[in-house]
């Protein structure tokens, strides 16, 4: 594939309102919980926050966010491989200023929704009802 048409591919994927996401929505609204979106107050701008339980939730994509990440990062092109390494450590930034500012950071991956997403939700009860 082409630079060109890769670069075209990937721009076509979609940072807000994901079939993961969806997916998470759905499993919050059949447990009664209410959440707000993308909040731009929030480093990060976590993909739910519930905000009386001070609990963030962010919906992560498998390649975007490089899970398993340093067993297939070689396969990448250097450009890619920098990315995703961006990626990485913006992710990890921000989640430690979240959790200094009293924030509970979950973090659920997009293979994890497919897999079960009943455990996703079982994940964020837990910490809900503590």
């Amino acid at each position: 594939m082409t630079p060109e048409k890769r670069s075209a591919l990937m721009s076509r994927i979609r940072g807000k309102g994901t079939k993961p996401e969806l997916i998470v929505a759905e499993l919050l609204a059949q447990a009664n919980l209410s959440w707000e979106e993308h909040a731009k107050d929030l480093r990060g701008r976590p993909d739910f926050v519930l905000r009386a339980a001070r609990i963030v939730i962010f919906v992560d994509g498998d390649f975007w966010h490089g899970w398993r990440f340093p067993a297939w990062r070689l396969k990448l092109s250097e450009k890619w491989e920098r990315k995703i390494e961006a990626n990485r450590l913006r992710d990890a930034r921000n989640f430690k200023a979240l959790r200094r500012d009293g924030w509970t950071v979950i973090r659920i991956w997009e293979h994890q929704i497919k897999k079960s997403p009943a455990n996703c939700l079982a994940r964020i009860l837990a910490v809900h009802c503590r």
